[in-house]
Parts: C-alpha cells; structure tokens; sequence
C-alpha cells in the first residue's frame, strides 16, 4: 500500500509538472521571435557572437514592409525620432568581438555593439555597430554613438523562414558574417587584425 501511495505521489508532481509548464507557455513567455545565437572563432582565439531574436517571415511583406527602407519614422517610443532597423526583433540585436577585428576593412576595437541596419530599396545597405548594445530594439537609437558604420550590398538569397545570422567563406582569419531573411542576406566581411 505504501509503494501504491508514493507512485501516486509520484506521478501526481509530474503532472502538476507538466501542467505548469504548459501554463507558462500560454502566458506568454515563449516569445513569437525565440532568442537566438550564432559564434564564430578567427584565428587563434577572436570570438565573434550574434545574439537575436528571430522574427519570422509568416506571409507577411519584409522588405519595404514590416522593415522599412531608409530609417523608420519617428513614433512614441522614439520620441517622433527616425531610426535604423534594429537587425531582428525584441531586444537590440548585438555582437561581441572578443579582439580588434577589421569590418570591411575597418577597424573595430573589441567590445560588444548593438547591430543597427538603414536598408535601402535598391543599392547598398548600411550596417551599424553602435556602442549602446542594452536598449529595447532601435527606438532609442544615437547615432553619436556609432563606433562603425559600413555600406554593404545585399544579395538575392533561398527562401529563410526565420532570420538568421551566420558565417560563409570562413578561412583561417577571415570570414563573411551575413543575416539572411526571406528572400534576402546581407553580408559582411570580417578580419583579425594582423
């Protein structure tokens, strides 16, 4: 009988388990664009990291739609200011750089940087690295704080459901970072500094 009760007992915690667990999801903390994550080691030991929130494309119109072209319209939470995309969703996107790295030939002290990006309809893009990476998307977005900024083209590029970062062409030293979303990747080269 006692070996009956504590089964029972048993069985009863895993299930207020699973319960709460599915209560959690319904309130709302699993995010409609996840968290997300992309590393890449240079050379011996420089670290690069993207940390996202991955929107997806859910049959809506992305470029010049939902992500506008040139810098978005000033609304409330932006004090009526424009401001550049903030490379994906929720939080502003970021990425580390664990030493000096040339960006398009550039250069860029180590540190982490929110990732800014003014697409354009037609022509090159421009690719942000701000030295404010803790703000809430780009509404509050300075530019006086921009520790880079580079022109990129975009690329015709499969169908990506979900934005990405990510790494092509990588050697020894260098590699071509790039976000691919919908129909779309914008690359980016980046080098150790020697």
């Amino acid at each position: 009988m006692l070996t009956i009760t504590r089964l029972s007992s048993v069985c009863l915690v895993f299930l207020l388990t699973l319960f709460t667990a599915g209560l959690s999801a319904q309130n709302g903390e699993v995010r409609a664009s996840p968290a997300a994550s992309a590393s890449q080691t240079l050379g011996a030991d420089t670290e690069i990291t993207f940390n996202y929130s991955r929107p997806a494309v859910k049959g809506r119109t992305v470029w010049g739609g939902i992500v506008p072209y040139g810098m978005a319209e000033g609304n409330k939470y932006s004090n009526d200011k424009p401001f550049p995309w903030r490379a994906g969703a929720n939080e502003n996107t970021t990425v580390t750089f664990s030493k000096d790295v040339m960006v398009e030939g550039e250069m860029l002290p180590a540190g982490t940087y929110g990732l800014h990006m003014i697409p354009a309809e037609e022509g090159e893009w421009t690719v942000i690295f701000n030295k404010v990476s803790d703000i809430w998307g780009s509404y509050q977005y300075d530019e006086s704080q921009d520790a880079l900024r580079v022109e990129v083209s975009p690329e015709e590029a499969p169908m990506q459901e979900w934005l990405t970062f990510g790494f092509d062409d990588n050697t020894a030293s260098s590699t071509e970072a790039y976000l691919h979303w919908e129909e779309l990747k914008v690359p980016f080269a980046i080098a150790v500094v020697e």
